[in-house]
């Protein structure tokens, strides 16, 4: 079985680094293990480039292992120094304990938790850590890892020229904390994580050699970096990072980012980040070289990701939104998903009083100018909300005024703009 699960993994470009690849193999086909994988609160939500580890350890837990899902609460107010090349700023507990219930309810979407059999358990390290006093943590953890093997982690090599603090410096040895924590008390004998947590997983297991005898066995697998073909950073729109909460990435704006990905791109992604069949990728893959036109691979990647992330009514208000736009067709859209879908567009601030059309495209700089107003009017180029207007008698008033604040204005067949009309002041 684990044969079977670890060729997967390495199909979909899953595996990077393993310690003891064998031994790692030979315990996963002997027993169910528990593997675990951290994320530290350090916002209230994840994006895209976060998930990753914890999908693949939903691979593991669709094979039969139990998932253990580590909130970094203690480690999360420290700062992990992998990537960064200045300190982090530090949270309150107030902001943690508010950035781990957003968590929470996001890994929710990916695992099925249970305290039975293979059930995904969430922990949360300031549990153990917290309880901890400084004398407790170094001559217990503190003497266990010599400085110069501390220093050889690239995430700290990496900063020593530019400064690290003591606070970030001792990061690698509290997650060292952890994965010992969680090997005693939950079972866990695999960590997984990123590219960038190597150090910080091999620390982990050098703790766990030193305060156990020869017969403790664990291991570390990381995932390699996501990037795009094109060598531009994965999981990044003009917008900003993708995030999973649906606040700061409407379900629209996350169906979009997946079903915009490159030829070059989606397939890997299908292997990445879905889990659909290895048969069902591969016909994918045949129809991205036949008949890319059609773009199924797309369609399925975007279909996938958003009903996990944000369920099956989210990702039909996704797609109609998309066909509505693509058709030209707004009047199948409600207002809300109106405002959703055109929330990026150009966007101008009127009165809220009734005027003639030419007077709100030139006011609104749709048109350039009254005459250029006219003529887009009569030549049929101009609709609100989805309504041609060829009248150039046409006012523009409260029926037009979505949720009596916005109107969307088409010029043409893809010149969007967003008309907010504001309470006129007395």
């Amino acid at each position: 079985m684990a044969n079977k699960l670890i060729e997967d993994l390495q199909w979909r470009g899953l595996l990077y680094q393993q310690t003891d690849a064998e031994g790692m193999e030979k315990l996963l086909n002997e027993e169910k293990v528990s593997l675990y994988v951290g994320v530290d609160p350090t916002a209230d939500s994840m994006h895209i480039g976060h998930i990753v580890p914890l999908l693949t350890l939903r691979r593991f837990q669709q094979a039969g292992h139990r998932p253990i899902l580590l909130v970094g609460g203690a480690t999360g107010m420290i700062g992990d120094p992998s990537g960064r090349s200045e300190e982090r700023n530090l949270l309150t507990e107030e902001q943690i304990a508010r950035n781990v219930a957003g968590l929470k309810s996001q890994m929710e979407r990916i695992f099925e938790f249970g305290e039975d059999g293979n059930g995904a358990q969430l922990v949360n390290n300031f549990d153990w850590v917290g309880k901890m006093s400084v004398i407790d943590f170094l001559r217990d953890y503190g003497k266990l890892i010599n400085v110069n093997y501390m220093l050889a982690k690239d995430t700290i090599a990496s900063r020593l020229d530019t400064g690290i603090s003591f606070t970030e410096f001792s990061y690698t040895l509290i997650q060292g904390l952890d994965f010992n924590h969680l090997y005693d008390h939950y079972d866990v004998r695999i960590q997984v994580g990123g590219s960038d947590q190597w150090g910080n997983i091999t620390t982990g297991l050098e703790v766990i050699r030193k305060t156990h005898d020869d017969n403790a066995k664990a291991f570390g697998i990381t995932i390699p970096l996501v990037t795009k073909a094109d060598g531009t950073k994965f999981g990044k729109t003009a917008g900003g990072a993708v995030w999973l909460d649906a606040e700061k990435t409407t379900p629209y704006e996350f169906y979009q980012f997946w079903i915009n990905s490159a030829d070059a791109d989606v397939v890997k992604y299908l292997k990445i980040f879905t889990f659909l069949s290895r048969e069902e990728i591969e016909a994918l893959e045949v129809s991205v070289q036949e008949e890319p036109h059609l773009r199924k691979a797309q369609k399925a990647l975007a279909e996938e990701m958003t009903r996990l992330i944000h369920g099956d009514e989210a990702l039909e208000t996704a797609k109609r939104i998309t066909d509505a736009l693509f058709s030209g067709d707004l009047k199948a859209l409600s207002a809300s998903e109106m405002k959703n879908a055109f929330k990026d567009v150009p966007s101008t601030e009127l009165p809220k009083e009734d005027k003639n059309i030419v007077d709100v495209l030139v006011e609104a700089n749709i048109s350039s100018s009254k005459r250029q107003a006219r003529e887009d009017v009569t030549n049929g180029a101009i609709s609100i909300n989805g309504e041609k207007i060829t009248d150039l008698d046409y006012v523009v008033d409260s029926k037009d005024r979505l949720e009596d604040e916005f109107a969307i204005i088409r010029r043409g067949k893809k010149k969007y703009h967003m008309v907010k009309f504001n309470s006129i002041q007395q």
